[in-house]
């Protein structure tokens, strides 16, 4: 698309603006192309800079400006939206992506496949790495974690742990209204760091969710005060999205820009910290994106979904 094309297509959706709107947008324009030639005196501005810088100068004014209605009352301004906003949005992609979800039998697997990369704080070569997971369905059986290409078998009795379950019908049997699960989990714990920790812990895992459970954890979330928006975070498989995270946690989950979809979830860690006391020390710092590839139900472990 060239860019007077693309100007075009924002002016067809955006209010005639006023002399006054687009006076301003001269001015910018007029501003960027007089930064440009001082950074670039050896040369003429390209005619390409020129248009993009035209093209946001039109944008930020058609964004800037109070849109007047047929009644002569002012419309609200165009805001960005609010964490509490995408976190319902994703709500409703997940139940329609939900429609249908296989419900596994007690004798089954459930499946999934995460990629994620680790990137160390303070320098370093990032890597990537592959996690797959079987873990029965009802907990009565061995499960298995693969974890980069390491392989941990587990016995029923790991599947003991307090939160989040992975018994599938433990899942089952949590609330899918949004205020009743963050009413549990407010009672079982002190403080909205104690809640938000538990509703990210649920929605990072086991990947096959029960219809509805889900979109209430992200309306749960959203329930919360305090949660705000870390715009353009990148997940392990390069794909932009926005990330959601609250006051004092380094982890939090990441939906795609446009559609809203789960892509992950991003989490700060520390690898060959010693705990000295009640805290732990040393080792080096790193950033971790982690990304769903697939989840289903399988038969048995070693089998993947197709």
């Amino acid at each position: 698309m060239d860019d007077l094309t693309a100007l075009r297509e924002l002016e067809a959706g955006v209010p005639a603006l006023s002399e006054d709107a687009r006076a301003a947008g001269r001015a910018r324009l007029a501003r960027a192309v007089a930064e440009e030639t001082c950074r670039t005196p050896s040369r003429a501005v390209p005619r390409r800079l020129v248009l993009r810088a035209g093209f946001a100068a039109t944008a930020a004014a058609a964004v800037a400006v109070t849109v007047v209605t047929r009644d002569d009352r002012p419309a609200p301004r165009m805001t960005t939206l609010s964490a509490a906003q995408v976190l319902r949005r994703a709500a409703d992609r997940t139940r329609a992506d939900g429609a249908g979800a296989p419900v596994p039998r007690d004798d089954q697997y459930l499946y999934a496949e995460e990629v994620y990369t680790r990137t160390p704080l303070k320098g370093g070569k990032r890597t990537t790495h592959t996690d797959e997971f079987w873990i029965s369905a009802d907990g009565s059986r061995l499960s298995r974690y693969v974890y980069d290409g390491r392989t941990k078998d587990e016995p029923p009795s790991a599947h003991s742990v307090p939160w989040p379950p992975t018994a599938y019908a433990k899942l089952a049997a949590l609330p899918t209204d949004p205020e009743k699960l963050l009413a549990l989990l407010e009672g079982s714990r002190s403080g909205g760091t104690a809640t938000y920790m538990d509703l990210c812990l649920l929605m990072r895992g086991p990947r096959v969710m029960p219809p509805g459970l889900q979109a209430a954890a992200f309306e749960a979330l959203a329930l919360l005060p305090g949660v705000v928006l870390d715009d353009d975070e990148v997940d392990a498989l390069g794909r932009h999205g926005i990330g959601v995270s609250y006051p004092g946690m380094s982890f939090g989950p990441v939906f795609e820009r446009s559609t809203y979809a789960y892509l992950g979830m991003r989490m700060e860690g520390v690898r060959g910290a010693k705990l000295v006391g009640r805290e732990l020390k040393g080792g080096e710092k790193y950033t971790e994106v982690r990304a769903l590839v697939k989840s289903g139900v399988v038969d048995e472990i070693g089998q993947r979904p197709r």
